[in-house]
């Protein structure tokens, strides 16, 4: 499961300790332990779990609210900003945590969100404090996760706090704009990737930023999360090189401070939630002089050092 070639920097959209099992998952055979055992204190930006009970098993997903929150319930379809700490109930250890750093953004709807997070949280107020523990069948599965040092029978705990939460749309919407003559076209179809034509013409020199639907939601600022579907193509051939369905999902990203391609945080700060936009890109403001490698499904072309990217985007959420 490969990052977005789009980034630019190590960003995990999901981080790699909420992926699901790329493999079918056992199911935990021993008795249900309380997760009352578990104790939290520590100061609110630096939490500290104790675990009295060790080792901590579950068979079926377990959720304790440690405080609850006053906002609206989250929704299988929403993406959340978060913070978390994830433990081995096998002997209490943290394995990762980014308390003390900016909260990272997830889709509960993601194909790839291991089951467990998606049961664990649905249903839950924005706000709140929860302890998730999660047993092999909604967790890592059969084979564990060896990268975090869980086995395959190990139980995970989550210890997670709830920032914020945003119901994406389906697709964009607003008021259409006429775009400039001479661009390239591009008509959209749900999930599925956007056609791209591109004019037999040479290719722009600067960034264009073309608008074609004016969306009605939010502005989009800079260091927010944003919910993209979109669709890159290269000017000299129309080829395809990516694709947010050739992922299975829109794709999350932070804007506006560098974990893109400057021409995404150039363009899309600003523009508003439910928006079409097109972007021509030269390569200063993409891979630049050395271009990339493939970054799409497989058999999607490299992107050369004098390459101009076309790409269809609709912003489909900001947090």
């Amino acid at each position: 499961m490969r990052p977005s070639g789009l980034r630019v920097a190590s960003v995990a959209v999901i981080p790699l300790v909420f992926l699901a099992a790329c493999s079918s998952a056992g199911t935990d055979a021993n008795a249900a332990n309380s997760l009352g055992s578990v104790t939290v204190g520590g100061t609110f930006k630096a939490p500290k779990v104790s675990f009295t009970t060790k080792p901590l098993t579950v068979t079926a997903t377990t959720t304790r609210v440690i405080t609850a929150g006053k906002g609206a319930k989250l929704l299988k379809s929403d993406s959340i900003m978060f913070s978390y700490s994830l433990f081995n109930g096998k002997d209490g250890k943290q394995i990762s945590t980014n308390f003390g750093d900016e909260m990272v953004p997830m889709d509960l709807g993601s194909i790839k969100l291991m089951t467990g997070l998606s049961k664990g949280l649905t249903g839950q107020p924005v706000g709140s404090r929860l302890l998730v523990a999660i047993p092999p069948a909604d967790g890592f599965g059969a084979k564990g996760n060896p990268q975090a040092g869980v086995g395959p029978t190990d139980t995970i705990v989550y210890l997670i706090d709830v920032g914020s939460a945003r119901t994406p749309l389906s697709e964009a919407g607003g008021v259409a704009v006429q775009p400039k003559e001479g661009l390239p076209t591009a008509t959209f179809h749900g999930a599925e990737p956007a056609q791209i034509t591109i004019p037999k013409t040479a290719a722009p020199t600067k960034l264009v930023v073309q608008p074609l639907l004016r969306g009605l939601g939010a502005v989009v600022k800079s260091g927010q999360s944003i919910k993209v579907q979109y669709t890159g193509v290269l000017w000299k051939d129309g080829k395809k090189f990516d694709a947010s369905s050739d992922r299975g999902a829109p794709l999350d990203i932070q804007i506006g401070t560098g974990k893109v391609i400057p021409s995404w945080d150039k363009g899309l700060v600003g523009q508003t939630v439910g928006s079409r936009i097109l972007l021509v890109v030269p390569p200063a403001d993409g891979y630049g002089a050395k271009g990339s490698s493939p970054i799409g499904a497989k058999g999607s072309p490299p992107i050369g050092p004098k390459d101009t990217m076309v790409f269809a985007i609709e912003i489909l959420a900001a947090t």
